[in-house]
């Protein structure tokens, strides 16, 4: 493994196996099942200059489950940074306080800025537009356990990325860790002006895969293996984009498309947050309960691949079996309401 995860590029597929086999070993504990304290006494900086609730508070509970602490800083207001600190300084600095660092930037590229002035680990949470790699695995993980659950296999699997494929730094990961995989197909669908960056697919279609781009979610698809709808991201875009933009139903995920283009077991992927106002557009409500929708099982993907990722950086993988004992505390055999029996 490389020193820091930054970017999915910096990842063999050997690395990658490597990790989802490590977090497969974590279940027991992300699942509450059985504790571990094979991190104890280490301390993991969080530095979040962006908003965010999974990404932040998975990361820290996923450190905690392997028996370190954490110290937060959210925002620019509460960081030095707002005084004119550079990102040298703030990473030098954070290096003699704790033993990894998780940070995500609104800035593309700041990330691995602040890794290149230190030695301790440092995870990118997502830099601007960029890449999100720990969501990238997660999503990989997931894939790889419901096809494991249904039957199915990642080769010719199809799979369809949809939403904000311009700036949805989620789906620029995703689709470039799939790519180390056997041939798929890949068919992206975006509104005018958000399409997925050309280099990324020539990078994808280099590979062997079959890539193909189309503008509506309105044709049969009743062969997706797998549906990746992601938000529209707003905040990234110019102020000429941001005039008069609106998305139409053609770009939603609900249940009369799932039911009436998409097959039986189309599993439904997003990386959250989702916008759940009616004119949203996005991956609507009207799915929750269904088996199909698979975005809380991600959620809850995310602990064991982070603490994974943790185990790996910080070389203590091969400790983690020696140091289990069974959890004291009462844990519900089903986290949600709605959660699907499968």
């Amino acid at each position: 493994m490389p020193p820091h995860l930054l970017s999915v590029d910096s990842l063999s597929r050997d690395h990658v196996d490597h990790l989802l086999r490590v977090a497969a070993r974590m279940e027991p504990i992300a699942q509450r099942r059985q504790v571990t304290r094979v991190l104890e006494g280490a301390v993991l900086g969080n530095l979040f200059f962006e908003a965010s609730t999974r990404t932040r508070v998975s990361f820290n509970a996923a450190f905690c489950r392997l028996g370190g602490s954490v110290c937060d800083t959210t925002g620019f207001t509460f960081s030095s940074m707002a005084k004119g600190e550079s990102l040298y300084d703030t990473s030098r600095v954070m290096s003699g306080y704790c033993d990894a660092i998780v940070m995500r930037h609104p800035e593309q590229g700041s990330v691995a800025e602040f890794a290149a002035a230190t030695h301790v680990p440092v995870i990118n949470g997502g830099d601007g537009p960029g890449e999100h790699p720990s969501q990238a695995l997660l999503d990989l993980y997931t894939i790889d356990k419901e096809f494991t659950r249904l039957g199915k296999q990642l080769a010719d699997a199809h799979v369809l990325l949809t939403g904000d494929l311009k700036y949805g730094r989620t789906v620029h990961s995703l689709i470039k860790l799939l790519s180390l995989y056997a041939p798929m197909r890949l068919t992206l669908v975006a509104p005018p002006g958000l399409e997925m960056p050309s280099h990324l697919v020539d990078l994808v279609a280099s590979r062997g895969h079959r890539v193909e781009q189309r503008d509506s979610l309105a044709d049969d698809y009743s062969d997706v293996d797998v549906v990746y709808t992601t938000r529209i991201q707003k905040e990234r875009f110019t102020a000429e984009m941001s005039e008069g933009f609106s998305l139409s139903r053609d770009f939603t995920v609900d249940r009369a498309f799932l039911d009436g283009r998409c097959g039986r077991d189309t599993l439904v992927m997003h990386p959250l947050p989702r916008d759940s106002r009616p004119d949203a557009n996005d991956l609507d409500v009207d799915l929750n309960g269904d088996p199909r929708l698979a975005i809380f099982r991600q959620t809850d993907n995310g602990i064991p691949v982070r603490m994974a990722i943790f185990a790996t950086l910080l070389q203590v993988e091969s400790l983690i079996e020696q140091d289990l004992r069974p959890v004291r505390w009462f844990v519900p055999k089903r986290l949600g309401v709605d959660d699907a029996a499968l």
